[in-house]
């Protein structure tokens, strides 16, 4: 019942017994007078007194209403229990309201969505889910992974305000290759097979019948068209003193059956025993002349061919001895055989240390009595994954012979190196990250003397240059830190709105440079291109690195003098273009495209997959750092954009040259960005001194820091942590401005300014750091904060904190 409807004055009913005798009424009004109209007349009279009768009635408060009712959240929890799908409730701030055991199981209490403990690509896509819900009331759904498994999430506004998310996650189950076997067993093939002398019975681990091909059902109950389902596979048998099978209603009067296991299962893959799996039973006429049977085993290749042929798993079969005799397609593909001719041994499949294991096993299986098992090995066509071979071995088949089992695992083990790959590549970048953050400490406190020293020096004294050349190779090393925060996505960005033929207009003549007179540099645009919002000298920086990477694959294809070509071209690329795509990785919408394509040779096929790792190259040792293409790829993710790699081909199909692909989001301006006007206002000095705290943990930035501020005039208080900052603050609040680091032990930057902030409302706040202004900015959500980048100069610090003050004085 809606809650509309629990607070109506009615039961279930009345109002429908209601409206039920007023158009009797009518009716009976029109059959006495027989005039249309008068009848219209009285139905309208009844219309308003009903009318006005239930809107009285709907004033008066049901007797099941409570006053004053509060939320249940025991009522709310058992809503939300729901098998096989994860549901969690978040607030406008992203926490977490409630969440039902599914969440609790898959993704644990101390994280709430958007902030999942998944992969990088995974924490964008909810991301961009919530920030949909938030705005159009409901999103569309996002893939989500982490090392243990993937779901499809959804994220729905709610609440009488709302300020509510519903996110529900769902599991995505892989399709299981064997769950039409039973179809296969019941239709024609299982007759096929039982034509042949063949029964197949599909047995759940439980040891109860799935499926049985229709000679089974006559042979075991008298009717063909019997499902079986459900009964005990063993109940239909029964054995005789010399363990021979036959089926229960045929006795001995029948022919006894060899019986052949093969588990449905790949336990190296899914961890699941032999025992614990589906098998596939198999039921063959032991006695000699039914269906050629009795003779031998290599005369019977035929007739198990025709069996295992269309099986989806992967199954061989070898003599006593060990040479095979035949095997399907799916072993085939399994072993990395696909188009070879099948060897003669199986240890011929595996590495050299595990010949001799394989070799006994297939030995053993194929001697004393029928038995099953499997063995781990490593094959010769993928010798990094183990995988797990099944053996069983066969009897009643004339001479004795082994049936040996290979699931294809090709599509997991790509989806486990995608996820490894994903889980490294973060955290290298968080690693990255980290380091170039401290590292920005020691070029703050390095740039900063030399600057100090600088003001004591005039050009021409003895120490005057060398103390410039530390400066410079400091300024290298602040460069270098900039590459590892564009690769870690932390660097901090100056974005701009501007269109990127501007860009590579502007970069053309050092990229001619770059290139040499033998590289052609050609370039073509689109019309009516859409402008993008990145940092242009961002930008810059990768169209260079793509430069400088082409050049190098031209030259070392043909020589230092070869010709070659690098195109650089932009495309308007529109959303039903995007969708036409069916890309799962590229979000719908308008986007402009950088395409940069050389005629080096191409990227080889096994390095693709690792180009944009951190310090892979395949240049010469000296001529690389390996951080060129990782920084192309960290600019542009930070600027919500996409990259792709791969080859251009000429005619005849072989590689021409590298091609990458830039996608860049059309940059759609708001209703505040319309109306803004910058205003102009002429650069001056800010001279009106003031109280400065300066809170950095770092003694030697500190140092450098306080220096520069008190040889601008300023009056400056230190403090190393953020208690030590608060409690100055609360000794004396007369501050015109905190300028402190973010991360810092104990107290750290942004919760010492919020308590600040309660004892000086209006105090304004400059934060230093190394990390991303936009994070940072996302993370503390201040009002009336400032950034300051490290590592700074002297003067960068100075104008700074002159800009900060001189805008509090307005």
């Amino acid at each position: 019942m809606t809650p509309a409807a629990a607070a109506s004055p009615y039961r279930p009913g009345e109002f429908g017994l209601v409206a039920a005798a007023a158009l009797a009424s009518v009716l009976a009004v029109w059959l006495a007078t027989g005039s249309a109209a008068l009848a219209a007349a009285f139905l309208g009279g009844l219309t308003v007194l009903s009318l006005v009768a239930f809107t009285a009635a709907r004033r008066r408060p049901g007797p099941d209403v409570a006053a004053d009712a509060t939320p249940d959240w025991s009522v709310t929890m058992a809503a939300i229990e729901q098998p096989g799908l994860a549901i969690a409730l978040t607030d406008r701030a992203n926490r977490l309201v409630c969440a039902n055991a599914a969440y609790e199981l898959w993704f644990g209490s101390g994280h709430a969505p958007p902030r999942l403990n998944v992969d990088e690509a995974s924490l964008e896509a909810l991301n961009a889910a919530a920030r949909a819900a938030w705005r159009d009331g409901e999103s569309g759904e996002a893939s989500v992974a982490d090392g243990r498994g993937a779901w499809v999430a959804g994220a729905q506004r709610a609440g009488r305000g709302d300020d509510y998310l519903i996110w529900r996650f769902a599991p995505i189950v892989r399709q299981d290759p064997l769950l039409g076997a039973g179809r296969y067993i019941a239709g024609p093939f299982g007759q096929v097979l039982s034509a042949a002398g063949i029964e197949v019975a599909l047995v759940s681990p439980d040891g109860r019948i799935a499926a049985v091909n229709p000679g089974f059902a006559r042979r075991a109950c008298g009717d063909e068209r019997a499902s079986l389902a459900g009964q005990e596979f063993t109940a239909l048998l029964r054995a005789d003193e010399r363990d021979r099978l036959y089926f229960a209603r045929e006795g001995r009067k029948g022919t006894a059956q060899t019986l052949v296991n093969i588990p449905l299962t790949d336990p190296a893959a899914t961890g699941v025993r032999a025992g614990d799996a589906p098998a596939l039973m198999l039921l063959l006429d032991s006695a000699a002349g039914l269906g050629g049977w009795g003779g031998d085993a290599r005369g019977q290749t035929p007739q198990l061919e025709a069996l295992v042929e269309r099986l989806p798993l992967g199954l061989a079969m070898t003599d006593r001895d060990g040479h095979f005799l035949f095997a399907n397609p799916a072993f085939r593909r399994a072993a990395g055989l696909e188009g070879k001719e099948l060897p003669p041994y199986p240890s011929d499949l595996v590495v050299r240390q595990d010949k001799t294991a394989i070799s006994d096993a297939v030995r053993r299986f194929g001697q004393g009595a029928a038995s099953s098992g499997d063995i781990a090995v490593r094959l010769r066509s993928d010798p990094e994954e183990p995988v797990s071979l099944g053996l069983a071995g066969v009897r009643g088949l004339g001479e004795a012979a082994v049936l040996l089992s290979l699931a294809d695992t090709t599509e997991e083990t790509r989806l486990k190196r995608q996820v490894a790959q994903a889980t490294k590549m973060q955290a290298v970048g968080q690693l990255a990250g980290g380091v170039a953050h401290d590292f920005n400490n020691v070029l703050t406190a390095i740039i900063g003397y030399c600057d100090l020293m600088l003001l004591r020096h005039t050009p021409g004294d003895s120490d005057y240059d060398d103390i410039q050349q530390i400066k410079a190779n400091s300024n290298r090393a602040a460069s270098l830190t900039r590459q590892l925060l564009a690769f870690s996505r932390q660097q901090t960005l100056q974005p701009e709105v501007l269109q990127l033929p501007d860009v590579i207009a502007e970069v053309s003549q050092l990229l001619k440079r770059l290139l040499g007179a033998k590289i052609t540099l050609r370039t073509h645009h689109d019309r009516d291109l859409g402008a993008v919002r990145a940092d242009p000298r961002q930008l810059e920086q990768v169209i260079v690195n793509l430069a400088v990477n082409a050049r190098d694959a031209i030259q070392g294809k043909a020589g230092e003098h070869a010709h070659g070509t690098l195109s650089f071209t932009t495309r308007r690329i529109e959303a039903r273009d995007i969708r036409r795509m069916g890309s799962e990785i590229i979000p719908s919408g308008d986007y402009t495209v950088l395409i940069a394509e050389d005629t080096g040779g191409g990227i080889p096929i096994e390095h693709l997959p690792k180009i944009f790792e951190p310090f892979f190259t395949t240049k010469e040792l000296g001529k690389g750092t390996g951080l060129g293409l990782s920084t192309v790829y960290g600019i542009v993710k930070q600027s919500g954009g996409f990259i792709f790699a791969d080859n251009a081909v000429g005619p005849d199909g072989t590689p021409t040259g590298a091609r990458f692909a830039i996608y860049l989001p059309v940059h759609q301006p708001s209703e505040e960005d319309l109306r803004r006007v910058e205003p102009e206002e002429a650069a001056r000095e800010w001279s009106g001194g003031g109280r400065i705290l300066l809170v950095e943990d770092e003694d030697m930035v500190r140092a450098v820091a306080e220096r520069a501020l008190t040889r601008q005039g300023y009056t400056v208080v230190t403090a190393s942590d953020g208690d030590e900052g608060l409690e100055a603050v609360r000794r004396n609040a007369d501050f015109d401005l905190v300028l402190t680091d973010v991360v810092m032990p104990s107290m750290d930057g942004p919760a010492m300014a919020r308590e600040i902030r309660q004892l000086a409302p209006g105090l304004p706040v400059l934060f230093m750091s190394g990390y991303a202004e936009e994070q940072l900015r996302r993370e503390i959500d201040l009002e009336g904060m400032h950034f300051l980048p490290k590592p700074f100069s002297v003067q960068q610090i100075a104008d700074k904190v002159g800009e900060v003050l001189r805008a509090g004085r307005r």
